[in-house]
Order: C-alpha cells, then structure tokens, then sequence
C-alpha cells in the first residue's frame, strides 16, 4: 500500500533522509520510530505531498505522490502532530468542509460525521467554536476530520499527544480496528509503549537512514535483547543504550 523506494531529501549540505526503502502492506499498523531529528517527519511530509524529495519515489495505493498528488491524497488521510484547524469553524462545519474537499456524498458524510463526533465524545461541543477547545479535543477533532472519508492509508504523527488516558486507549482499539477493516496505518510516535502494543513491524531510522525493520521479536533477536520491552531494542539500535545520569553537583 505504501511504497517508498531511494528515497533522499537534502536541504544543501544536509541529508534529512538518505536512501529510504519501505513498504508498508495493506492492513498493517507499522511503526516508524527514531530519535528526533532522525528523518521521520520529514518522510511523513513527502508521503503527503507537504515535501518534495531530492530524489528517489513514494507511491501510496500505486500512485506516485509527486507525479499524481491528487490522486494520492484522495485516498490518504493524515493526523500531524499539532491539531492545524480553522479555529473559527465549530467541529460541524470543519466536518462538513473536509466532506467537500473530499466530495463525499452529503448524507452519508452526515452520518459518519456525526458517528464520529459521538465517538470522540464531542457532541455536545459540535457547535461550539473550535478556538476555544483544549489540546486534546482540538487533536480528536483533527482525528475525526481524517477518518471521516474512510481512508486507505493513514498516516499518523504523534497521535497520544495532549489526550487523557481514556481517549488514548480508545484511540488505541480505533487504530487495531481500522488496520482488521484494511486500512494502512504508518504510525510515528516516542511513545514505545504505543508502537510495541499496537504495531505489526516497526522501522527504526537513525540519523537519517532506515537502521532495522521487523517485528518486535525479529528486533529483539537482531539486538539480543534480554527483556520484552521495545525501549532495550530501540537504544541499541540507535546507539544510546548508556543513558545513566550522574548527580548534579
């Protein structure tokens, strides 16, 4: 479903992203972590068509994300790691203008519409103005505005940011269900709790090239990993297993 293929992306000098092959298949939640500044989002910002690559292809449902965006993007949907909104629409009225970038049919837009913001909890604030929202709901708004047109490939940036423990989890079970329904999540997050409970394979990249890909117990082996958490097979691969800090004088 996701396809990326040389891929490289250099600003003068600096190399973002270095040779990136991946293929992320359809129905699979897959996990793609590093520390910061290792290329993930600059990736996730080509896949979307938010970035233009120096070289190298990514397709996503076959179509080439440069060479034919529209059609790309009419089957993604992306949920980034800070809720952009137009704090001057209620979550209806964002609702109904994604319907019509999409140009889904108005009544069953309608009634997703509404599933969602039922879902998220959300209802009773449809008609209040999105600038005065907390973090949190602005980002399950953002959520419902992405799934709204029932999207082939997902592409998620930090999802769990600003949500309470309650609306994590059930963002959690909505991802393992969308993944059994076909629906391919690419899913970039710090939080290795999340990759390790909910990914089929994860893909580590560190200082801009794609270091291991797996599943977590093809990454434990590789690492020699001695426990079951993804935190131990993470730092070894990005070389920073020595985190101990010393006291502060």
């Amino acid at each position: 479903m996701i396809e990326i293929e040389k891929l490289h992306k250099r600003y003068g000098t600096f190399t973002a992203v270095e040779s990136l092959d991946l293929h992320v298949r359809k129905g699979e939640i897959f996990g793609f972590l590093g520390p910061n500044g290792a290329g993930k989002t600059t990736t996730l910002k080509i896949l979307t068509g938010l970035l233009l690559p120096t070289s190298g292809t990514a397709r996503i449902g076959g179509f080439d994300v440069i060479r034919q965006g529209a059609d790309a993007k009419r089957i993604t949907s992306l949920i980034p790691d800070r809720p952009y909104l137009y704090e001057k629409l209620t979550p209806h009225e964002y609702l109904r203008f994604v319907s019509g970038l999409y140009r889904l049919d108005e009544r069953e837009s309608a009634r997703r519409a509404a599933t969602y913001l039922e879902l998220f909890n959300l209802t009773d604030w449809k008609d209040e103005l999105i600038e005065g929202f907390s973090h949190g709901m602005k980002q399950k708004v953002v959520m419902a505005g992405a799934l709204l047109p029932r999207p082939h490939a997902l592409i998620v940036d930090e999802p769990m940011v600003g949500l309470d423990p309650a609306s994590a989890k059930l963002v959690k079970n909505l991802f393992a269900q969308l993944a059994r329904e076909g629906t391919t999540i690419l899913l970039s997050t710090h939080t290795l709790e999340v990759a390790q409970k909910l990914c089929h394979r994860i893909g580590i990249i560190h200082r801009s090239r794609l270091v291991a890909v797996g599943t977590m117990e093809e990454l434990k082996a590789r690492t020699e990993a001695t426990s079951a958490d993804l935190e131990e097979v993470f730092l070894a691969l990005t070389g920073s297993r020595d985190t101990d800090v010393e006291a502060v004088p």
